[in-house]
C-alpha cells in the first residue's frame, strides 16, 4: 500500500528489533493478567442489585422473561434488545408528501383522527400520536435508525373515505416519493395495520412493503388470502385497543368481582357470525346456562349492548372465553385481564404481543378450538380457585403492556412495542437499488448520487 505522497506504507511489521526475549516471568504474568481481567470482566458484567425485581417467571434461572419492579417499572432482557432504548424514529408529516393526507383524513379530508381513535382499531392513531410526542422521535431523517409512515386506512375505509382500489393506487404514490423507502427497500420503514385483515387492506402489500416492518395485532389472515401477511421474523404482533374506560389505573368503568361472586364459571360476549367455534359456544350455553354465559347481543336499537354493560357481563365470570371471529385475533383476550377473568383462547393460528419475553401459559388458557363442548366447561370446572387467582395476579402484572399509555407511564404497549423495534434497526441500509462506491457514496442505478434522488422514483 501506498501514501499519498507514494512512498510505501507499512501496516504491520513481522520484523520486531530489539525486542526482549520472552521470559518464564513474562509468561506467568501474562496469565494472571488475563486471569484477572475475565474474573473483573464476569463480576461487571452484572449488575448490582439488592433486591431482584418481581417476575412472571418464577425459574429465576431464566433470564429471558420481562421482569416488573415493585413500582410498576419493567426491565426488558438483553437477549438481543440492549441494556436501554436507543431509537431514533421520524415520523412523516401528512403535508410532507402528496397523498399521506388522504391516507390520514380521507379524499375529502374530513375524516377526524378522533373519529379513528375509538374502538378496536384506534392503536393506528393512539401510535402515531405517541410517536409524535415520543422522546425517541428525531425531525431529522439522516440520523434516523427507523421511519414511521402514519395511515388510518382501516378507518377511512370503514368510513367511506376511500374504496379499495383507491387506497392501493395512494399508498404506491406515496411511497415513490419517499428516497429512504428507495434507499432501504423499505426495510427500516414501520406501517400500522390494525384490524384482522393485516396488510391486506393495502392490496398491494406484497409487492411494495414486503419487506418493511408491520405492527398489527394479526398473526393469520390464510383462511381468506392465499398467504398471510404477517412475518414473525420482522413483524411486531401489537395490543388491541382496549375501551380507555377500562385502562385507567383505579378509575376502570367496571372494577373486578371477588371470585365467589361471580356468577358463572365461564362466559362468551360476542356475536356468531356464522362461525363454527362461536355457533357451538351458543349451543353449548343454552344445554348448560348456569355454568356459560352466551347473551344475544345487540349493536343498534333500544336493546344495544353499551360498553358499561358489555364490561358488567364480562366480569361475572371466572374464565372469560375468547373465540377465532372473522380472523385470528379477537379483542376479549386483552379486555378479560381488566375485568380480571382468564382468558381461555378458542383460536388456533391466533398470534400474542412480545412472545420474546411473555410466558402466556402463566396468564391464559389455550385449548383446541375442534373439543368445544362439556369437556371444556368440566376442565375449567376442575381448576381450584387458588389457580385461579395465582393467573389473575399474573395476568393483573402484565396488563399495563395492553394500556397504549404515554412514556411517562412505567409500563405500557409502547415501551413493549419500543423494544421489539429496536431489534429490527440496522446498521446498514441496502436493497437491489441501491450501490455504493470506494468513497462510501450511496447511488441508484443510474450513478445519482442518494442526495440527488428525486420524487417519484421507480418502485419495485
Amino acid at each position: 500500500m501506498r501514501s499519498p505522497n507514494n512512498k510505501p506504507t507499512r501496516i504491520f511489521s513481522l520484523h520486531h528489533h530489539n525486542t526482549p526475549p520472552c521470559t518464564r516471568s513474562h509468561q506467568i504474568g501474562a496469565l494472571l493478567l488475563v486471569a484477572s481481567t475475565f474474573f473483573l470482566t464476569r463480576l461487571f458484567d452484572h449488575p448490582f442489585t439488592t433486591c431482584p425485581p418481581s417476575s412472571l417467571n418464577h425459574d429465576h434461572a431464566s433470564q429471558n422473561v420481562v421482569h416488573f419492579s415493585d413500582d410498576g417499572s419493567l426491565s426488558w432482557p438483553q437477549m438481543g434488545y440492549g441494556t436501554h432504548l436507543s431509537l431514533k424514529i421520524y415520523v412523516y408529516e401528512e403535508d410532507e408528501i402528496d397523498g399521506l393526507k388522504e391516507l390520514l383524513q380521507g379524499r375529502e379530508g374530513k375524516i377526524s383522527a378522533d373519529a379513528c381513535v375509538k374502538g378496536q382499531w384506534g392503536t393506528q392513531v393512539k401510535i402515531h400520536r405517541l410517536l409524535l410526542q415520543s422522546r425517541f422521535r428525531t425531525r431529522k431523517k439522516e440520523e434516523a435508525n427507523l421511519f414511521f409512515v402514519p395511515a388510518y386506512v382501516k378507518c377511512v375505509r370503514m368510513m367511506g373515505g376511500l374504496n379499495d382500489k383507491e387506497i392501493n393506487h395512494t399508498y404506491v404514490k406515496v411511497l415513490s416519493q419517499m428516497p429512504y423507502f428507495r434507499r432501504s427497500g423499505g426495510r427500516d420503514h414501520i406501517f400500522v395495520f390494525p384490524s384482522g385483515a393485516g396488510a391486506h387492506l393495502f392490496r398491494s402489500w406484497a409487492t411494495y412493503i414486503n419487506r418493511s416492518i408491520i405492527l398489527t395485532p394479526e398473526g393469520d389472515r390464510t383462511d381468506k388470502k392465499d398467504t398471510s401477511s404477517f412475518n414473525t421474523w420482522k413483524d411486531v404482533i401489537i395490543p388491541g385497543n382496549v375501551e380507555d374506560g377500562m385502562t385507567k389505573r383505579g378509575a376502570a368503568m367496571a372494577q373486578p368481582l371477588p371470585l365467589s361472586k361471580r356468577k358463572y364459571l365461564a362466559n362468551y360476549l360476542g356475536r356468531a357470525q356464522g362461525k363454527v367455534g362461536r355457533l357451538k359456544l351458543i349451543e353449548l350455553a343454552k344445554q348448560y346456562p348456569h355454568k356459560l354465559e352466551c347473551p344475544e347481543l345487540k349493536f343498534s336499537g333500544p336493546e344495544k349492548f353499551g360498553r358499561m354493560e358489555y364490561f358488567q357481563h364480562l366480569r361475572n365470570a371466572k374464565f372469560c372465553i375468547a373465540p377465532r371471529g372473522e380472523s385470528s385475533w379477537t379483542l376479549r383476550f386483552y379486555e378479560s385481564f381488566f375485568v380480571e377473568c382468564v382468558p381461555v383462547i378458542l383460536s388456533d393460528q391466533a398470534e400474542f404481543p412480545f412472545q420474546n419475553v411473555i410466558d402466556y401459559t402463566q396468564i391464559s388458557i389455550k385449548w383446541p378450538s375442534t373439543r368445544i363442548g362439556l369437556e371444556l366447561l368440566e376442565y375449567l370446572e376442575s381448576i381450584p380457585d387458588e389457580d385461579v387467582e395465582r393467573m389473575i395476579a399474573a395476568g393483573r402484572q402484565v396488563r399495563c403492556l395492553w394500556v397504549y399509555a404515554p412514556e411517562l407511564e412505567l409500563c405500557s404497549a409502547m415501551q413493549g412495542i419500543m423494544w421489539e423495534l429496536q431489534r429490527k434497526v440496522r446498521q446498514f441500509h441496502q436493497s437491489a437499488e441501491t450501490f455504493w462506491l470506494h468513497n462510501r457514496t450511496i447511488v441508484n442505478r443510474n450513478m445519482v448520487e442518494f442526495s440527488s434522488w428525486k420524487p417519484p422514483m421507480p418502485l419495485p
